[in-house]
């Protein structure tokens, strides 16, 4: 298990080499950035969650008590970082999949709109929350994770992703300042 990482120059492009584009997904126009090839290589998995958490303990946040995963490529990175970080893990869905007392934002995406849901219970008040999705576009899903735990009391502190594409400025819009390991342009 690596002890130690800094976003180097090899873990980037080691990381990079296993995305995958997919063009025309999900609809015609889209260049997909696929990071779930990522799961195959452990290696890859491991250089990943430890950049990110070196980052979120080496930056002087304050202790993250929570970690938010955004449907559904938020939930393979969430539990994992949530283990490392000694903090719990709640899962931020698509509208109609969590029972009980929920939270409902809407948000528009690339190619839609959409509403996401968070248990009213799920962050306490004053918690330090952690949101973290694969990618950020627009930055509209997770303006709305943001929007979520602000109601139920938390304070998002950092928002992380694989990969950011800068030219939609999605980090604009968000209410913490934004951590990614890819940063991809031109898209």
């Amino acid at each position: 298990m690596a002890s130690h990482h800094d976003d180097t120059p090899q873990d980037i492009a080691y990381i990079k080499k296993k995305m995958r584009i997919v063009p025309d997904f999900p609809i015609k126009g889209i260049m997909f950035q696929d990071f779930t090839p990522l799961f195959k290589d452990p290696l890859a998995v491991e250089i990943l969650i430890t950049n990110f958490v070196h980052h979120l303990v080496s930056s002087g946040l304050p202790k993250v008590d929570v970690i938010a995963g955004l449907d559904a490529r938020g939930f393979l990175l969430g539990p994992i970082l949530a283990l490392r970080l000694g903090c719990a893990f709640v899962p931020i869905r698509k509208r109609g999949k969590l029972p009980g007392d929920v939270h409902v934002a809407r948000y528009v995406k690339e190619y839609g709109v959409d509403e996401f849901e968070l248990a009213k219970d799920a962050v306490e008040k004053g918690q330090n929350v952690v949101v973290v999705d694969d990618l950020i576009a627009t930055g509209g899903s997770a303006k709305a994770a943001g929007e979520l735990v602000r109601l139920c009391g938390g304070t998002t502190v950092r928002y992380l992703f694989v990969v950011e594409l800068v030219d939609l400025k999605g980090a604009a819009a968000l209410d913490a300042p934004v951590y990614s390991l890819l940063k991809v342009e031109g898209e």
